[in-house]
């Protein structure tokens, strides 16, 4: 679907580029990723359209605008369904030692000021790095465009003189998130295995290695020991799904 003939100009090229993609990832029923290309490439064709004082060229373009803004349509139409059968599925594959999978990169798309409510099982929520994370992910969920009211944590109690360690750092985490207008419930289970997150948008992630997916940096002036992104991260697997029933633990 995606045509040359849009002229010389870099914005036709990088139109043409991205619209090329789409129809592309389109072909292949990468219907998400090609949707964001579609997006992307109308969004260049207008700029293009903008700039166009030839008459017979705005004519063609404004279809060209037309035919895959009728396709961006319907594809958001297909996925919109499949989010509220319940059938979307998306997986990520984290490469071992590759970066740029902060919990931000991971999770922002999925956050929106609908989610006040979040459900966390992990059974290692339990060493100091852990909790680290833990509270990393915390402070990404009060930031806007969330609106996070109540987060629920079920994992593990740690043993021996670890224990206290655990306790009295997620009271700590606690007590933050309390003078931010977050109440945190944590409950232990000595059976829990799988890991998952959820939001009461109805969006849950599944990560195989749970939030402890990142390595431990080489030192603490390193790259990576503050900005995530940056950190190596473990091989892992991410499957997220939507499911507009949303279950509390």
């Amino acid at each position: 679907m995606a045509e040359s003939g849009l002229g010389p100009d870099p914005e036709s090229a990088a139109a043409v580029t991205v619209l090329k993609r789409a129809v592309e990832l389109d072909s292949e029923s990468r219907y998400a990723q090609a949707l964001v290309c579609y997006q992307e490439g109308i969004d260049l064709l207008l700029q293009v359209l903008k700039g166009t004082k030839d008459c017979t060229k705005k004519c063609n373009l404004r279809k060209k605008i037309s035919n895959y803004m009728d396709r961006a349509e319907n594809i958001k139409k297909y996925l919109d369904q499949e989010k509220e059968d319940g059938k979307y599925h998306k997986q990520i594959k984290i490469e071992e030692n590759a970066t740029g999978f902060s919990y931000e990169s991971l999770f922002q798309e999925y956050l929106n000021e609908t989610v006040t409510e979040v459900w966390i099982e992990d059974p290692y929520i339990r060493q100091t790095h852990q909790l680290y994370n833990f509270l990393r992910f915390c402070e990404m969920l009060i930031k806007r465009p969330c609106k996070v009211k109540t987060i629920h944590l079920l994992t593990s109690l740690d043993k021996g003189s670890e224990k206290q360690q655990q306790s009295r750092g997620l009271k700590e985490i606690k007590e933050s998130l309390s003078n931010h207008g977050v109440l945190l419930e944590v409950e232990y289970s000595s059976s829990i295995h799988d890991r998952e997150i959820r939001f009461n948008n109805g969006w849950m992630i599944k990560i195989g290695r749970g939030l402890d997916y990142f390595k431990k940096p080489q030192s603490n002036f390193s790259l990576g020991y503050c900005d995530f992104d940056l950190r190596p991260c473990h091989e892992t697997t991410v499957d997220i799904f939507h499911n507009k029933h949303t279950k509390k633990i």
